[in-house]
């Protein structure tokens, strides 16, 4: 397998995580004795991405410090930092701002700080190349009040919120399937490069305002893998408990 461009969104305020959050950034609260972000560069590194760009803003200067601090640990990998302490570009934006960091015009995959799981990043870039796509978004059957739609194909069709009933349906289709996304991605680079200018937006209704245009599909996680959003303090909970039980 080829080495890879990666990107781990580590910039959000993680307000769900208060206090921790009041004096650290969410992407180094620990979970199972190491940050989120330890962990999410760990799988990355094990799934062969070998530079990868985390993006910061809250308590910019601690993941900085972190990333400079355990670089050795890592020693084929290369990781940069995208500064966005001047504004926060939220996921979408941060993703069109580090576009001219990578060194070449290869895939990224892109993931969570937030995000605890162990995808298997190089099946999904193999079924992502085979199929020539322009992204591939992991998804899981489980409940979500946003749920992405997706036609028998898997490509992306639109969006539903559960609970407010709003969607929007870019791609109609007969024959529609409900799956709520998982944080992890993989995507071209001219599809990234085709997104809005706008400075801030989030990537999921940029996916869905070009899902005419390109092949953009969904990739099932297997239950076989694990999948956190650690994102709450009852969620990290969760998390925590899984790994300490993993480690016995």
């Amino acid at each position: 397998m080829s080495h890879l461009n990666g990107m781990i969104f580590a910039a959000g305020l993680g307000t769900r995580l208060a206090p921790l959050t009041n004096t650290m950034p969410k992407a180094l609260v620990p979970v199972g004795g190491k940050p989120l972000l330890w962990h999410a560069i760990e799988h990355f590194v094990n799934q062969c991405v070998s530079f990868i760009v985390v993006n910061v803003h809250h308590f910019a200067e601690q993941i900085v410090d972190f990333v400079d601090q355990n670089r050795s640990h890592w020693p084929e990998t290369q990781i940069v930092i995208s500064d966005e302490r001047e504004r926060l570009l939220d996921t979408g934006g941060g993703l069109r701002r580090a576009l001219s960091l990578f060194p070449n015009t290869a895939p990224i995959v892109v993931g969570n700080a937030d995000v605890l799981c162990n995808a298997p990043i190089a099946e999904m870039l193999e079924w992502h190349a085979a199929n020539r796509l322009s992204a591939t978004l992991l998804t899981r059957v489980r409940p979500s009040t946003r749920q992405l739609l997706f036609d028998d194909e898997r490509r992306l069709c639109g969006w539903r919120n559960l609970v407010s009933g709003e969607e929007i349906l870019p791609r109609p289709s007969d024959r529609l399937h409900e799956a709520a996304f998982c944080g992890v991605q993989i995507v071209e680079q001219n599809l990234v490069g085709a997104m809005p200018n706008d400075e801030k937006f989030p990537i999921i209704p940029a996916y869905l305002g070009l899902a005419t245009d390109y092949d953009i599909r969904s990739y099932d996680l297997s239950p076989d893998f694990h999948w956190f959003d650690v994102g709450t303090m009852e969620k990290l909970a969760v998390a925590e408990k899984f790994l300490a039980e993993s480690a016995k």
